[in-house]
């Protein structure tokens, strides 16, 4: 029997997760609240130029609405300013990053955006 979608899916992003914490070319920065690991890889047809992932931990935030309104805050101002890394990315290159939480507490969303916004200008530079 051949595997559901959502099982092949799981499976591509588990392997995408290990190159880009496990692999040697993975760098990061740090700009607090946020920490980002990002690493390029070879793209294939299907994959998509700039891939993201949110990491808020249970250890910060106790609650799942807490943790979801911090993964809401990031991949907000991530979606507004989206075109800082697609332009910085080479043909026939994917761009896999994640951003991970570091703080204890919430902070605004105009703060989160701002810390964002600087932490993808310093990788787009490293591209």
């Amino acid at each position: 029997m051949a595997p559901t979608l959502r099982k092949r899916e799981r499976m591509v992003s588990r392997k995408l997760i290990d190159t880009l914490f496990g692999g040697e070319g993975s760098r990061s920065v740090a700009a607090f609240p946020l920490r980002v690991v990002f690493a390029q890889r070879d793209a294939t047809d299907y994959d998509a130029k700039v891939q993201m992932l949110v990491s808020v931990p249970k250890k910060r935030f106790k609650h799942a609405v807490d943790r979801n309104r911090v993964k809401r805050q990031v991949r907000e101002a991530f979606r507004q300013h989206k075109e800082l890394l697609y332009d910085a990315v080479a043909p026939g290159k994917q761009f896999l990053m994640a951003f991970i939480w570091i703080a204890d507490g919430h902070r605004p969303s105009a703060e989160v955006e701002k810390r964002v916004v600087t932490v993808m200008q310093r990788v787009a530079e490293k591209l």
